[in-house]
């Protein structure tokens, strides 16, 4: 059993930092060319969208009340941490070799 723990803890860790590696990508992408200013101001409107989205939308069937909760304030967290952690990087504007 507490193997299984670990192989199901490894596994969300695992979710966890891929999806956030992959999104780091993504918004770096996205929003990195308009400037620091704008960066901030988009990740805190993707952090807003997606914790409004989550306490407003998310219904999950065949659960408590106590456990829609605590998945959503989970969610919560989860996005805040993520996006907390996206940091503004200047572009290299030289030519990329191949």
């Amino acid at each position: 059993m507490a193997d299984d723990r670990l192989e199901l803890q490894a596994s969300t860790t695992a979710w966890q930092i891929a999806m956030q590696e992959i999104l780091r990508m993504v918004v770096r992408d996205l929003y990195q060319s308009h400037g620091e200013v704008a960066f901030t101001a988009h990740i805190k409107r993707l952090e807003e969208g997606a914790v409004d989205s989550i306490y407003s939308d998310l219904r999950l069937r065949g659960t408590n009340e106590w456990t829609e909760t605590l998945v959503k304030e989970k969610a919560t967290n989860i996005v805040t941490n993520l996006l907390t952690s996206f940091t503004f990087e200047q572009s290299d504007p030289r030519p990329r070799t191949a």
